[in-house]
């Protein structure tokens, strides 16, 4: 099935027309006779992006909206039942099977195309905590193989369940909340963490945790793997307080959905990124990828086939105060795992692999 929708998503040539003010500017318009399918796909994937880039905006606006409507009593009833729901996300969420299998996922999964691949079985019986790379700058793979039903996580592992974790602040935004909580995600807390991986209270469950987070989205480019990971050691003390497995989990051409602005270290670009996201905790990206009717610039993504490969589990034993030195002990096995799963898939998805290496910082 994505064999043949990863051929429909090659992009056609548009038409040229030599001496004319496009062809002056380089811009390369989308031909008008693409089939229904491409233009659906197209639809899924600026239905996504505006999703993330300006979902929270607009779900504030019609809160406030609301608020001084007519029907400002609904506002203050909803925002009374918010308050009462507010630890909802840090105690296992609450999920919706129909928000993760609407239509428009699939869409957006065909338009790059998104696969998710499994190297190994995952135990019905345990739970797991999936330590996903890279972040890229919004985490398409990682969305859609973890947070909907596009990418039959189900069926590739018969028995597991998932919830995706993100900033606790998305929870505080009404409306939005709801429909990131429809749709499995769970704060990203160390209360929520241990709730969701313990094995008490959950069975079959695997928390994915994208483990760079907002920092890492900053050294997204295209062609490039760079994650954070030496400095990140959280999610390690995590699996040692729950004893779940750690699985590496790596998302192959996630770098190359968008083109970023240049943004090295030493440029005021980057230390306006990195301000913002020392205030916010959101890192502020300029994504670059191509327009809605034209291939050149705009917000909407590229199509770029991104590849979601789940690594072996990892065995951690239980350790509720685990030393320094035992945390690096894990830490640098993990870290090895991660390297090892990275250069044995990399030439199946990968032009230019035996030029691409992974970067750990």
């Amino acid at each position: 099935m994505l064999g043949k929708n990863y051929k429909m998503s090659r992009t056609p040539r548009s038409k040229s027309y030599p001496g004319s003010l496009s062809d002056a500017l380089g811009v390369q318009w989308a031909p008008r006779d693409l089939p229904m399918a491409r233009r659906l796909q197209t639809l899924g994937a600026i239905g996504w992006i505006s999703l993330v880039l300006f979902g929270e905006a607009f779900a504030i606006y019609l809160f406030f909206k609301l608020l001084y409507s007519q029907y400002w009593w609904l506002a203050i009833i909803y925002s009374v039942w918010m308050l009462r729901d507010i630890d909802t996300p840090a105690r296992g969420g609450r999920t919706f099977e129909w928000v993760r299998n609407w239509a428009w996922w699939r869409y957006y999964r065909d338009y790059f195309p998104l696969k998710l691949v499994k190297t190994a079985n995952l135990d019905p019986s345990r739970n797991y905590l999936l330590a996903c790379f890279p972040h890229g700058v919004v985490c398409t793979g990682a969305f859609g193989a973890f947070a909907t039903n596009a990418m039959d996580f189900y069926k590739i592992f018969p028995g597991m369940s998932c919830n995706m974790i993100t900033l606790g602040g998305h929870f505080l935004v009404p409306f939005f909340r709801d429909l990131i909580l429809g749709l499995g995600a769970c704060t990203s807390s160390r209360e929520s963490l241990l709730y969701l991986l313990d094995k008490k209270k959950h069975k079959g469950n695997c928390v994915a945790l994208i483990v760079g987070g907002a920092a890492e989205a900053l050294d997204s480019h295209p062609g490039e793997y760079s994650v954070i990971l030496s400095r990140r050691k959280g999610f390690i003390r995590i699996a040692m307080a729950s004893g779940a497995p750690l699985v590496p989990v790596f998302s192959f051409g996630e770098p190359d959905v968008f083109r970023p602005l240049n943004n090295p270290q030493d440029s005021w670009l980057r230390w306006f990124q990195e301000a913002v996201r020392r205030w916010t905790g959101i890192s502020p990206m300029f994504p670059v990828g191509r327009g809605v009717f034209q291939y050149n610039f705009g917000v909407v993504p590229l199509r770029a086939p991104v590849t979601t490969v789940v690594g072996t589990p990892m065995e951690v034993q239980k350790n509720l105060e685990p030393t320094d030195a035992e945390v690096d002990a894990v830490h640098a096995e993990f870290t090895q795992r991660l390297v090892d799963l990275f250069e044995a898939e990399k030439h199946k998805y990968l032009k230019n692999a035996e030029n691409t290496h992974l970067v750990i910082t």
